[in-house]
């Protein structure tokens, strides 16, 4: 089979692949609409109750677009955000709703808020709603290492959310990791499980879509400028974005790591259950739209050569191996946007370790759809 084809498409046509503009749509205006091609059937009084936190940002779109495609039941839904994006309207499966402003009395009756809106308005909102009963499944880096507070990839450790359920009136905070964890994470954890990774040494190239959506569109403004001869717009960024690369816009902290680094290496120990597992990364901003790339070189305990390694790859859920040596073709951003699936490619023993202890992959994953969106959705479906 070719390559190419076997990159699995979302669980149904995903709404932005049927528009004319399908990537890079406006986010700002205030009607957001999002296309459907069908009326999604999803609705019903045997669901449960969902509000949405952010709504109205690129993830919390997502959100929208993720709970359609895959069918997720629910009773009713609150579009939720901030009093400036309050009265906005958002068309979701057929039926216009209308943004309402986020206070302490949004969760009353909710059963599931997803949010992304920042660990500012996570840390404030985030307990007032699990005190109302609501399981909160949370986006932003706010409870990601609190102690007690699972941090879950669907397909890596289900297991850290046993005992949360819906129904008994009890609510509970579950963390989204980050975008760049989940993704590579998504292709070192079935390798992890057959050979035990001792140490992770990761390279990342981060799109603007880990930004926000105000950063998607300085990119396009700025790639604009620079082809007419203008100076670009610099509002979210501190320098020229288009046709550059930089350093992670994170802050640098004291040992010269910067904070996304450390989520790498500190939510990888929490999620694989391991304090001992050796993780280094250096995390790159480049000029891609919505996809992520990392270069991932994985030392284990035991042996694991190659071709295992490749057969394990096609077999794990969620990913997909492109790895086509003859034509020179492996998992690009272009390729992985809007999909659902991680791609994995560029699979080879590393020449540098002895006795097939060492393996490098490169890996590609939609930073808006699988490294957030997609899994907060698969989370609460875990919940059903």
């Amino acid at each position: 089979m070719n390559s190419t084809m076997m990159l699995r498409s979302q669980p149904h046509t995903p709404p932005f692949l049927t528009c004319n503009n399908p990537t890079h749509r406006t986010l700002n205006r205030t009607t957001v609409t999002l296309p459907r091609t069908v009326t999604r059937m999803s609705f019903t009084q045997d669901g449960p109750t969902l509000a949405v936190v952010g709504v109205t940002g690129a993830v919390g779109q997502e959100f929208l677009s993720v709970l359609s495609d895959r069918d997720f039941p629910y009773r009713s839904i609150k579009m939720l955000a901030s009093k400036r994006s309050a009265g906005k309207e958002v068309t979701f499966e057929g039926r216009t709703y209308v943004v309402e402003e986020l206070t302490a009395d949004s969760f009353d009756g909710v059963d599931i808020a997803l949010f992304s809106a920042g660990g500012g308005i996570s840390k404030q909102f985030g307990p007032v709603a699990v005190e109302k009963g609501t399981v909160v499944v949370d986006n932003s880096s706010a409870f990601r290492m609190v102690d007690g507070v699972p941090l879950v990839i669907p397909e890596v450790n289900p297991e850290a959310m046993n005992g949360i359920k819906l129904g008994t009136g009890k609510g509970a905070l579950i963390a989204n990791p980050n975008c760049s964890t989940i993704i590579c994470l998504m292709a070192a954890t079935p390798l992890h499980r057959h050979a035990k990774v001792t140490r992770m040494v990761v390279s990342t190239y981060q799109a603007a879509s880990g930004a926000g959506a105000a950063a998607m569109e300085e990119l396009e403004l700025q790639t604009r400028e620079v082809l007419e001869g203008k100076p670009p717009t610099c509002n979210i960024f501190s320098q020229q974005y288009a046709f550059n690369l930089f350093s992670h816009n994170a802050p640098v902290l004291s040992n010269g790591y910067n904070e996304e680094e450390m989520k790498l290496v500190k939510e990888t120990r929490k999620i694989w259950n391991d304090i001992d597992v050796r993780v280094t990364a250096t995390c790159i901003r480049v000029p891609v739209m919505r996809a992520h790339a990392e270069s991932v070189n994985l030392q284990f305990e035991k042996p694991l050569d190659e071709d295992t390694a490749r057969e394990i790859l096609k077999n794990a859920p969620g990913v997909v191996v492109i790895d086509d040596r003859a034509s020179n073709h492996f998992p690009t951003p272009l390729e992985v946007s809007n999909k659902d699936d991680v791609a994995v490619g560029r699979i080879r023993q590393d020449v540098s370790q002895d006795g097939n202890t060492g393996l490098d992959i490169f890996v590609c994953g939609d930073q808006i759809r699988k490294g957030a969106a997609l899994n907060a959705v698969q989370i609460a479906e875990m919940l059903l």
